[in-house]
C-alpha cells in the first residue's frame, strides 16, 4: 500500500515537471523561430533544444523500453 503511494506521489510530480518541460520547450521553439526570422542563425539550435524539452518523457519512456526496463517507467498522473 506505501509503496503505491509513493508511486502515485512521484507519477503527479512527473506530471507537473513534464507539463512545464512542455511549455517551456514550446517557448524556446516560439524563440528559435522568431531569432531565425531575424537572421540569427543560432535559432535553430534553439528550436531543437525546445523539441527536446518538450518530448522529454516520450524520449526517455522509449529509452526505457528499448533496454528493458519497462518497470521502471512512472506513468504521470493527475
Amino acid at each position: 500500500m506505501q509503496i503505491q503511494q509513493l508511486k502515485d506521489g512521484f507519477g503527479l510530480a512527473l506530471a507537473v515537471l513534464f507539463m512545464f518541460g512542455f511549455f517551456w520547450g514550446v517557448i524556446k521553439i516560439w524563440s528559435g523561430a522568431n531569432a531565425i526570422s531575424k537572421g540569427d542563425p543560432d535559432g535553430k539550435a534553439g528550436i531543437v533544444a525546445g523539441i527536446i524539452i518538450a518530448a522529454a518523457a516520450t524520449i526517455m519512456a522509449a529509452l526505457f523500453s528499448i533496454f528493458g526496463l519497462q518497470d521502471a517507467v512512472i506513468t504521470p498522473r493527475f
